[in-house]
């Protein structure tokens, strides 16, 4: 009797193909919730949960500098205020949201929470890229335009970046968010709108920003390199300079290189895969997806030690807000250095 029963709710003895996957759904959640953790997944859940400390921890700190500290309130410290947001975000949301929902449980059972991890994934992510290529715009100018930077980069133009940057990524991850129910309402008939979505997606959420901060580094080295030799050639003291300009070209070379090398490393391996699955039509394992996924997370941990810790007056900062000193008096006016 139980066994027709099962048959005529679609379970597992029914021909329904309907009834086979909803049943393997139920299935597969009953044995996601109710199997007792292994090791491996107990050192994974500890890892990520550190990983999630740090990035609210880090980018709680940059948010309480800048916010506090009226030496810190300048035009490109507004854009490192947003980027902090955006990753305190990643780390306070989606990083634990990604631990509840893996993409296992999302392919096999969509729920609205499903949908909702997603958006904020894609929302965030994409935030946190178009801000440092914001960032690196602001360092051009900076650097190889010091005369006009106060005019062209001011709190007016940071404004208007950050609004772009953030409306940018929201519109996006709506799209995504309407690209995947039709497709699951049309199947076929949707995957060139698919397609279409996730390679334009890729491209202004990814290869574009990485086109422009690498072209923009590289120029901001070039002209670094040039005006450190052109201080050696106006003092002609090449043997006193010599070491001084070396020094501030490697100086130079490794933040450049530390600000790409994580970024790319962060990155890279997900749109990589992306690509491979859209064009190259290969399968990638959802082990593989899910471990670059979160690899891209980690980028939002590593910001603030990037962005912030270059800076003597986040340290000091960092100091005075970790000793509990702005506690006992006020120290928003204090020069930090």
């Amino acid at each position: 009797m139980e066994g027709k029963d099962l048959q005529s709710r679609g379970g597992p003895g029914t021909d329904d193909p309907s009834g086979r996957v909803i049943q393997s759904r139920i299935n597969i959640v009953s044995f996601t919730f109710k199997r007792t953790p292994s090791t491996i997944c107990v050192l994974l859940y500890i890892f990520l949960s550190s990983v999630s400390a740090v990035t609210v921890g880090g980018n709680l700190l940059v948010i309480i500098s800048i916010v506090y500290f009226k030496q810190l309130h300048t035009p490109t410290n507004s854009l490192i205020l947003s980027l902090a947001v955006a990753d305190l975000l990643v780390g306070f949301v989606v990083l634990p949201l990604n631990m509840e929902y893996s993409a296992h449980l999302c392919l096999y059972y969509p729920d609205l929470l499903c949908k909702v991890r997603e958006s904020l994934d894609v929302t965030l992510s994409m935030t946190s890229i178009l801000h440092l290529c914001c960032i690196s715009i602001d360092r051009y100018y900076a650097v190889c335009q010091p005369l006009s930077y106060r005019t062209k980069i001011n709190v007016h133009v940071i404004m208007i970046m950050i609004v772009v940057t953030w409306c940018t990524s929201v519109l996006v991850a709506v799209g995504f968010l309407v690209s995947g129910m039709n497709f699951e309402k049309c199947q076929e008939n949707c995957f060139l709108g698919i397609l279409l979505a996730n390679t334009l997606g890729s491209t202004f959420g990814f290869y574009l920003p990485v086109v422009i901060m690498v072209s923009i580094y590289l120029k901001i080295f070039l002209v670094a390199r040039k005006q450190a030799r052109s201080l050696q050639n106006t003092n002609g003291h090449s043997t006193k300079y010599g070491p001084t300009v070396r020094k501030v070209e490697g100086k130079a070379t490794r933040t450049l290189a530390i600000v790409m090398g994580v970024f790319l490393m962060c990155w890279t391996p997900f749109f990589l895969c992306v690509a491979a699955e859209i064009f190259g039509k290969a399968s990638v394992p959802l082990e593989v997806y899910e471990t670059l996924l979160r690899l891209t997370l980690f980028n939002s941990m590593l910001n603030p030690f990037i962005y912030a810790f270059f800076y003597s007056w986040f340290r000091s900062a960092f100091r005075l807000i970790l000793s509990g000193k702005i506690f006992q008096g006020d120290f928003s006016n204090s020069r930090v250095s």
